[in-house]
């Protein structure tokens, strides 16, 4: 017996990455059903909102049950048009402003964009600015400039360090640099030279050998580098010199970059502010 099938629209008048993120995080907790997701960014004009009204009644028909739609708007006229579909229309701001704005004693903007639009170009530059650092200092490259980085991520070729640095350069403006360890680095206990002197940034992430296997299998096929013996051996070595010098670390077996990346923050202690 197959999924439940139901169409669901995220429609806004910006990105709607809000919208969208919002709705997956829902959505997810109904595994029963399959549902199938049309984004419709920038509805800033009547013919827009026209041919998404379109498109959101035409599933109703063809699906023979109402769509599920989520909008932000900032336009309340296009508010009440979207709230005519035949749909369960979920408004993702209004919600929670009345509330907000009694308890802050304070009218909202209804202003489109803040929350991923560039409303303050310094905190925006801030957030590319860290990006570019964790691409220049990735994997290893540019370690002349780790006294700039708020954080220097370890860890064994394809145990997620790439990603999780990015994340958190787009995501809260941190400069990340990662440094993967190889069979040179296990020769002593001591750390790499050029990680000696930031051993306060330091942070090592670790991952299942198995898991790591198969990941480096799809990489790499029947490479010494994927066999299953070398990645137990690694990752052994690897924690055992997380424990010799006291570095937190964090397991990155079947956990997503986002999840990866909240434990780091608060396993660090490094102070959490999102820019994205």
């Amino acid at each position: 017996m197959g999924l439940e099938k139901r169409s669901v629209f995220v429609v806004s008048d910006r990105t709607g990455l809000t919208a969208e993120e919002l709705a997956r995080s829902l959505l997810t907790q109904f595994p029963l059903v399959h549902f199938v997701t049309t984004v419709l960014p920038f509805v800033d004009s009547d013919d827009k909102l026209k041919d998404a009204l379109r498109q959101i009644n035409e599933s109703s028909v063809s699906d023979g049950s109402r769509p599920i739609v989520f909008f932000t708007f900032v336009n309340a006229d296009y508010r009440k048009q979207i709230g005519k579909a035949n749909a369960l229309v979920i408004d993702v701001f209004s919600s929670f402003m009345g509330l907000l704005s009694r308890e802050l004693n304070v009218i909202p903007s209804w202003q489109p964009g803040y929350s991923h639009g560039v409303t303050d170009p310094l905190r925006y530059n801030s957030r590319i600015d860290a990006v570019h650092f964790a691409m220049d200092c990735d994997d290893g490259v540019n370690s002349d400039a780790y006294d700039q980085a708020d954080m220097i991520l370890v860890g064994v070729s394809r145990s997620g360090k790439t990603p999780t640095c990015v994340y958190l350069a787009m995501h809260f403006g941190l400069y990340c640099a990662n440094y993967p360890l190889t069979d040179d680095d296990f020769l002593d206990d001591g750390l790499p030279p050029v990680l000696q002197p930031y051993r306060e940034r330091l942070f090592g992430l670790t991952i299942d050998a198995r898991r790591l296997h198969e990941i480096r299998e799809k990489r790499r096929p029947g490479s010494p580098y994927a066999k299953l013996g070398q990645c137990q051996l690694e990752v052994r070595r690897a924690e055992g010199l997380y424990r010799h010098h006291g570095i937190g670390t964090s397991d990155t077996s079947g956990i997503s970059v986002e999840e990866i990346a909240t434990t780091v923050l608060q396993q660090s202690g490094i102070r959490r502010e999102l820019l994205g």
